[in-house]
Formats: structure tokens, C-alpha cells, sequence
């Protein structure tokens, strides 16, 4: 499901109304009963891109849980080598220590790279967690939802790491809701939403790097799950295994570990995208 079909970016529960309601209560309960590793799968829907649920981005993401592993391939993946990475996967046993690499990792890089060319453990690579109902984190600054009438004074504070057209187009709705924190008319922290799907979306989280530690990167997290909340959506915060800010971001929020999410790609020619 391309996200862009769900701006959200007016008043949510105004837009979804009684039957808003419902679907937050259904898809809660749903995440509330789910397992890890169905988590996870969902997760992982969020980068699909075509009916077959192949991904955009990564050849090969094994999602490792307590109770066992799924995979995802990218569209360029073969459909038998797919088939053969999807048993390799799921017969493994389940990892103990979900933060060392899975068993069958290095096999199934081995498979990819005789059929697609180099293949590389992606940098990206690591835990991932649930956003609860319940996450909320009180902020001492001023922060502007995209649902809000204050919009406009974003206009001219892009904090320089947005294309200007892309910094428009953030604002306008089109990529989906957000939250900024604002300190002496700048932006110095953000939540916003860089994928989703029918059924969860990710979010994605920055802080100027001299503001870091003092918890507004957990105040615009928390922020942005309660705009998301009335969507229905399970909301899920992952980064990589050497974000160690980014980590305790959650440990702050009190974030449940589902599990991690392991990517392999291929190696690209420099100046290739």
C-alpha cells in the first residue's frame, strides 16, 4: 500500500469519526495479541511494493523473534531462490541472543550473491520495537503536529537535512503525519512517517545533534503515535544495531523489543544510488 495514499494530514479523528473508533480497538487488540514474529511480518509489509509483497529497498530482511524467523526479498530476487530462502529461514531454530546475527545468515548471503552479485549485511540492520497504546512522554518545548493550525511558521526552519522540495511536500501532508519540536523559532527534533501500510507504519526519528539526550527525540515519538493512534495502525520504532541514541530513544519511551531485522543488499558501485 503506497503510504502517500494516506496523507492524514487533517484532523484524523474528525476523518475517521465512530468507525475511526472501531478500527483503533480492532487493530490494538490485534497487536495486543499478536506474537513477535507476526509483528514483524507486519512490519515488514510496510516495504512492500507490489502484490507479490516483494520489498523496496534490501534483497533479503530475515525478521528474527524469540519464536522463530520470516523473511522478505526485494523484487529482484528470483522466485525459487525466494522459495529456497523462505525454508532456510523458517526451519532455523530460534535465536537466543536475537542481537548476534541469525545462524543462517551467512548461508543465505551466500545464495544471494551466486545469483545477484555482491552481497552485503546492510549498516541498517538491527532491533526493532512496538509502539504500546499507552507510550506518552511530556516535552518542555513547544511542539507543531501536522494536524495543527501552526503549521506556517515551519515554512522557512527546514533544520537542513531536507531537499527543499521535500521539506514542502512534509509540510503540505503528502509524506505523511509528523511532529516537531521547536527551540527559539528551530527545529531540533522530528517524527515522521517515512512508511506505512494498510495495517502499521514506522517511525522515523531525528534530533539536531546538540540537543541529543535530553529526551525530545521521546517527546516527538510519543507525539507522533498519538496522531497516529486513531488510524488503526500498529506503530513500530526500529534503528540500527550501532544507533545506540537511537536505543535508548526507546528505552526511554519503555518500548517493547519485538525482535530485530536483519538486511542483506546488494553492494552498490560508487555513485550509484
Amino acid at each position: 500500500m503506497d503510504p502517500q495514499q494516506y496523507p492524514l494530514s487533517a484532523p484524523i479523528t474528525a476523518q475517521l469519526g465512530q468507525y475511526g473508533n472501531q478500527l483503533v480497538s480492532q487493530y490494538w487488540t490485534s497487536a495486543a495479541g499478536a506474537s513477535d514474529l507476526d509483528l514483524l511480518q507486519i512490519e515488514m509489509e510496510i516495504w512492500s511494493t507490489d502484490d507479490r509483497q516483494r520489498i523496496n529497498g534490501p534483497d533479503l530482511v530475515i525478521a528474527s523473534s524469540s519464536i522463530g524467523s520470516a523473511a522478505a526479498f526485494s523484487t529482484a530476487v528470483p522466485d525459487d531462490l525466494a522459495a529456497e530462502l523462505v525454508k532456510i529461514v523458517t526451519d532455523a531454530p530460534p535465536m537466543r541472543d536475537l542481537s548476534s546475527p541469525p545462524m543462517v545468515l551467512e548461508h543465505c548471503r551466500r545464495l544471494l550473491e551466486d545469483r545477484l552479485g555482491r552481497i552485503e549485511l546492510r549498516p541498517a540492520s538491527g532491533p526493532s520495537y512496538l509502539i504500546p497504546e499507552t507510550v506518552t512522554f511530556r516535552s518542555e518545548l513547544r511542539l507543531v503536529r501536522s494536524d495543527g493550525n501552526d503549521v506556517a511558521v515551519l515554512r522557512g526552519a527546514n533544520p537542513g537535512n531536507w531537499g527543499v522540495q521535500e521539506w514542502e511536500q512534509l509540510l503540505d501532508g503528502l509524506l505523511g503525519p509528523w511532529v516537531v519540536a521547536m527551540h527559539n523559532g528551530e527545529v531540533i527534533s522530528l517524527c515522521h512517517t517515512p512508511a506505512s501500510s494498510a495495517r502499521g507504519a514506522e517511525a522515523g526519528t531525528w534530533t539536531r545533534p546538540e540537543f541529543r539526550g535530553q529526551g525530545h527525540a521521546a517527546a516527538v515519538t510519543a507525539a507522533w503515535a498519538a496522531l497516529m493512534r486513531p488510524t488503526g495502525r500498529v506503530l513500530f520504532y526500529s534503528t540500527s544495531r550501532t544507533n545506540v541514541s537511537s536505543q535508548r530513544v526507546a528505552a526511554r519511551l519503555g518500548l517493547r523489543p519485538i525482535g530485530w531485522l536483519w538486511q542483506l543488499a546488494r553492494v552498490r558501485s560508487p555513485g550509484v544510488s
